[in-house]
């Protein structure tokens, strides 16, 4: 029996089949690294309970990683919505991880700044300018209020939600899919943080052909998993400028003649990025 994941609890996993019943699964021996997105086959052991047998071979793949494991976030996805707010404040460094994350997957980013409707978006729509100078797609929601900006941005896509806690995602798949009734999280202002409720990953279908998978709050998103060719290919505006370099194994950190730097100089890429460039490879040691 074929299935689509669409729940992740650890170690066991909700598979719906082909006449939409959920099976509550489990793998064989050790194997735990499904993700919300992948196609399965099981074999029943119960009405409602089974086995996964095998996977089929997966079109994307996002995860992070430290130096001792990788966490798999979702599977067969065509977008990445990193959705960002002003309370609390979103880390400008991991908005940056989550683009190279994307970039390196080959999976199409979308930045959602939420919680427009608060006084202080100016700032952070100002902070966010730099992204849509290099392309991205930066997109103000509110999601309380009006979420049919997002609706046109999801269709024909099987996207994933990432972003801290705190950043609205549970409120956003609440107002497309009021009928869900995701749980919601009061953020903690003294603290200056979201409070997690997303503790497992979640599959929902928006129509036949998009469907949304939320993913646990992040506070962080390690990247170990990537090369320094990986890491400088994610900084799209370096391109042109890779293979320029005097030293063929430049890390574009201090070095003479050094192509990325100079452009920095030159105003054409941002000091910002750069420097962010720089502390990932200085965590990766590459």
């Amino acid at each position: 029996m074929q299935g689509l994941v669409v729940a992740a609890y650890g170690k066991r996993y909700e598979v719906e089949v082909e006449n939409k019943q959920r099976i509550s699964c489990v793998t064989r021996g050790k194997k735990t690294d499904l993700a919300c997105g992948d196609i399965v086959k099981i074999k029943l052991t119960d009405k409602a309970e089974g086995v996964v047998e095998s996977s089929q071979p997966r079109k994307s793949l996002l995860y992070r990683s430290n130096a001792f494991k990788s966490k798999i976030l979702a599977s067969n996805v065509t977008q990445i919505v990193i959705v960002l707010a002003m309370q609390p404040s979103f880390y400008e460094a991991l908005l940056n991880r989550c683009l190279v994350a994307a970039e390196a997957a080959q999976i199409k980013p979308l930045i959602v700044l939420n919680k427009c409707d608060l006084t202080d978006a100016d700032d952070a729509k100002i902070k966010l300018q730099l992204y849509q100078d290099l392309g991205y797609q930066v997109l103000h929601l509110s999601a309380k209020q009006d979420i049919a900006t997002l609706r046109p941005f999801l269709t024909n896509h099987q996207s994933v939600l990432v972003g801290q806690s705190g950043m609205g995602k549970s409120t956003i798949i609440n107002a497309l899919l009021p009928n869900q009734n995701v749980r919601t999280q009061v953020m903690s202002e003294a603290l200056d943080s979201g409070k997690h409720t997303t503790t497992a990953a979640h599959l929902y279908h928006l129509d036949s052909s998009s469907s949304l998978i939320d993913s646990p709050g992040l506070q962080e998103f390690g990247l170990n998993h990537l090369s320094q060719q990986d890491l400088e290919l994610a900084f799209r505006e370096f391109r042109p400028y890779l293979g320029k370099c005097r030293f063929n194994n430049c890390k574009h950190s201090h070095e003479p003649d050094c192509a990325v730097i100079n452009a920095v100089k030159a105003g054409k890429i941002s000091s910002l990025r750069l420097g962010f460039y720089q502390d990932l490879t200085q965590e990766l040691s590459i």
